[in-house]
């Protein structure tokens, strides 16, 4: 008997992400073929207030386009257009 009980509270329990809809990627909405490292108004929208690149789940990019957004970071870093660190 308890054990049936049971069973059927698990059952009702629905997921928190059955209603969300996924955000697309903001360069494949716009057809950017490369990220431009120069741009660095565009790449700062990426970073945290302690300059850390945004995880692509918080960014809504997708795979290919949040590798060539950190290689872009990393490169505009390198140039010194962007700090590593933010004070």
């Amino acid at each position: 008997m308890a054990f049936r009980r049971f069973a059927e509270k698990k059952r009702k329990k629905k997921s928190k992400f059955l209603g969300r809809k996924k955000k697309a990627c903001r360069f494949c909405v716009d057809k950017v073929e490369r990220i431009d490292y120069k741009d660095v108004s565009a790449l700062r929208k990426f970073l945290t207030d302690r300059g850390k690149i945004y995880p692509r789940r918080t960014s809504s990019n997708c795979a290919k386009h949040q590798r060539q957004l950190a290689a872009a970071i990393k490169r505009a870093r390198h140039m010194a257009l962007l700090p590593y660190v933010v004070e």
